[in-house]
């Protein structure tokens, strides 16, 4: 199993859209093959700042959800969101 980690950073006065979309693109993952789970984190010292830890069976699992369609629609604007690109690192579970 993997854990993906991702911070974005919504813009000014943007941050309930965002979030809207992060839970959307959240739906769309759990019907994806290979999903495990998925956990928002809200920042405690940054209030623009939303996390997510997203669980996956493996690495080309997460991979095909990345290029997938549904991910795209799911995603849909979201770069207009953030006050500076997300980022994102892999994690394994023993």
């Amino acid at each position: 199993m993997i854990g993906v980690l991702t911070h974005h950073w919504a813009k000014e006065k943007r941050f309930e859209k965002a979030r809207h979309i992060l839970d959307r693109n959240g739906a769309a993952q759990s019907r994806a093959p290979g999903f495990i789970n998925r956990t928002t984190l809200l920042s405690k010292n940054n209030p623009s700042q939303i996390s997510s830890l997203v669980i996956w069976e493996n690495d080309e699992i997460y991979d095909q959800w990345k290029a997938s369609p549904e991910r795209a629609k799911a995603m849909k604007n979201a770069d207009s969101m953030w006050s500076q690109p997300p980022i994102s690192e892999r994690f394994d579970i023993p």
